[in-house]
């Protein structure tokens, strides 16, 4: 009997039309994910294959188990060929005639609704893998045996509707499937683009895939193998293939797995360099979202939050459901569980880098400390556990080995409530704060936040290990310790004198500030603002000033020091009426130094007038005694 005798013609289930129709007359961002999804039935069959030659004798053969794939560009074909499990003709019809997978009908009503065009990277993720094939050839061809059989089918559809089924002879266990390609995608038939396609995509399958004889995804899936089968020299070369950096090493990596309740296994890296420090924008995420060593998603920003974004790596798992989608990925409940078994490996990971190699961490902070920052606002179940990792100088901490919070905490005092901390625009700005004097003197270390996002880290964080982080320009300090006896007050000072500088430098002042009182935070410096209680430190609200120039200002308060010695001489010459003038002159320009050190410049026409004056003042008096 002749092969067209035995022709079948089958028409397509009603679902199948639709995806055929929707692949026909839709634009698509990526048709090569088409070959990724052959490869990955092709490999499922090598899979099959290979689990019935290790549970079934007879089936046993020495043949190795691979894909080959070949283009012929003049012929306009493109062949994936394996030699797996194969199919019989009952299961050409029910594999290639239907669509099996509930999640494929789904698909389908949703995408009716959507005013877009399907993504091809979603009908790669439906069940529907086989019928991308479509979105390349005007016409597809399946020549295939079964390894339970020696009769060979050929199925063949131009995607219309219907397709045909006739006996084939000759042919091999396995499956080639054989593409007669449309002219716009003819490129798919070259080997370049093929590996290039195989390189991005199907690098991970654990089958050899063949392109003109060559070997294409020769890299080792190294995070399926045990942690101790695993060289240095390994973890370096796959670190250099997923971020083509072939000259790079990493700072460090993790490698992982979990059973409970997602079984997944997954390599990180962390790069050497954080290229936002050098103004190359943004760090796009850069993990690889893999089912079963296929690539699903590439740079998925679902796995990490945006405070890790820097890490390089593969995260691969078997128990991805097959409908998950790029729109859908974000609420899926496997991505969240995953992803939370991501971020405790990681916080612990670098947790521990910093007790046990403070050095190594430190040059791994100075890269991507920055970022890791942004976590303490934006990961609120891990702020704590993100916390720990932050590193700051401090007034018993310099540049060069900055404490932890933790470590801060071991050196309060034992009646400490409080940690401290003072934002200003530079480090030496903030070591010459005068509000620093009473920490100094009764030996309470103090944080120093330099680096503008400081400020907004701590006001989110608000408490470490129960304790309230306060900044010491606040006018509601409680400190602990005592301070050592005060100096007697020379003789001469009138004890109501203060009292009318006081007076005097309200006066002068007027609403500039919101008070002018006697300080107990000062040992040398004649004055310093401080904030009225619940107010936003001074280093925040000059910020939040700068982002928004209309942001109102909180009053602040002005705190004299009796003791200092510029205000014992005022407070002499505030005996006599005829000095209010030079007086009033002083607390101006004294409220200009404090608010200059906090980093704002107030009435700089003023304040240079002012200064012209006292200087030319000093030159007459200098001039006087020289004569």
């Amino acid at each position: 009997m002749s092969a067209a005798a035995d022709t079948q013609e089958y028409s397509f289930q009603a679902e199948i039309k639709q995806l055929l129709h929707l692949l026909a007359h839709s634009l698509y961002q990526s048709k090569e994910i088409a070959i990724r999804e052959l490869i990955s039935n092709a490999s499922d069959a090598l899979d099959k294959m290979r689990f019935v030659s290790l549970t079934e004798e007879a089936h046993r053969d020495d043949k190795p188990l691979e894909i080959e794939i070949k283009g012929d560009k003049d012929a306009k074909e493109l062949i994936i060929r394996d030699n797996g499990i194969g199919m019989t003709h009952e299961e050409l019809i029910s594999n290639l005639g239907t669509i099996a997978h509930s999640g494929s009908l789904e698909f389908l009503k949703n995408l009716a609704t959507r005013e877009k065009k399907g993504d091809v990277s979603l009908i790669g993720q439906f069940g529907v893998g086989f019928y991308s094939a479509f979105m390349l050839s005007d016409r597809v061809r399946v020549r295939t045996r079964s390894y339970q059989s020696n009769e060979g089918w050929e199925w063949e559809s131009d995607g219309s509707g219907t397709y045909r089924v006739t006996p084939a002879e000759g042919l091999e266990r396995g499956t080639q499937i054989i593409l007669h390609l449309k002219d716009d995608v003819l490129d798919m038939a070259e080997d370049w683009r093929l590996k290039d396609i195989i390189r991005k995509y199907s690098s991970f399958v654990p089958h050899p895939i063949r392109v003109d004889g060559e070997v294409v995804n020769a890299q080792k899936p190294i995070w399926v193998e045990p942690k101790s089968q695993v060289t240095e020299e390994q973890y370096r070369q796959f670190y250099q293939h997923l971020t083509h950096h072939s000259n790079e090493s990493p700072l460090w990596h993790l490698h992982m797995a979990g059973d409970s309740p997602i079984q997944f296994r997954t390599i990180l890296y962390c790069p050497p360099t954080n290229y936002e420090l050098m103004g190359m924008g943004k760090t796009e995420h850069g993990i690889s979202l893999c089912a079963k060593r296929i690539l699903v998603q590439s740079d998925c920003r679902d796995l990490l939050p945006d405070y890790l974004r820097f890490l390089y790596g593969v995260v691969d798992s078997e128990d991805l459901p097959l409908n998950v989608s790029r729109e859908t990925l974000q609420d899926n409940s496997v991505i969240r569980r995953i992803k939370n078994v991501l971020v405790k490996g990681v916080l612990d990971k670098l947790q521990k880098l910093g007790e046990d190699n403070p050095e190594e961490y430190m040059t791994f902070y100075k890269q991507f400390g920055q970022i890791i920052k942004e976590g303490v606002p934006t990961d609120f179940p891990n702020r704590e556990r993100v916390a720990k990792l932050l590193r700051f100088t401090s007034s018993q901490a310099d540049e060069s080995s900055p404490t932890s919070l933790d470590d801060y905490l071991k050196r309060a005092l034992p009646d400490q409530k409080e940690i401290y901390y003072l934002g200003g625009p530079d480090l030496a700005a903030i070591k010459k704060s005068p509000n620093l004097e009473i920490f100094r003197r009764r030996g309470i270390e103090v944080l120093f936040l330099s680096d503008p996002i400081d400020e907004f880290v701590v006001s989110n964080l608000d408490r470490y290990a129960d304790k309230p982080l306060k900044s010491i320009d606040s006018a509601d300090l409680e400190l602990p310790g005592t301070d050592a006896p005060e100096p007697e007050k020379p003789a001469e000072e009138p004890a109501s004198s203060i009292a009318r500088v006081l007076d005097l430098f309200k006066t002068a002042l007027g609403e500039r500030v919101k008070e002018v009182r006697e300080s107990k935070r000062l040992t040398e410096s004649p004055c310093c603002l401080v904030n009225t209680e619940g107010a936003l430190s001074s280093q925040m609200q000059r910020l939040l000033k700068m982002a928004n120039q209309e942001f109102p200002s909180s009053g602040k308060i002005l705190e004299i020091n009796p003791s200092a010695p510029l205000i014992r001489r005022l407070s002499l010459l505030s005996a006599n009426a005829d000095n209010d003038a030079f007086i009033k002159m002083c607390a101006l320009q004294l409220w200009s130094n404090a608010m200059l050190l906090e980093g704002s410049l107030p009435e700089p026409e003023e304040l240079v007038a002012r200064n012209q004056t006292f200087m030319e003042e000093a030159a007459e008096k200098r001039s006087s005694i020289v004569l």
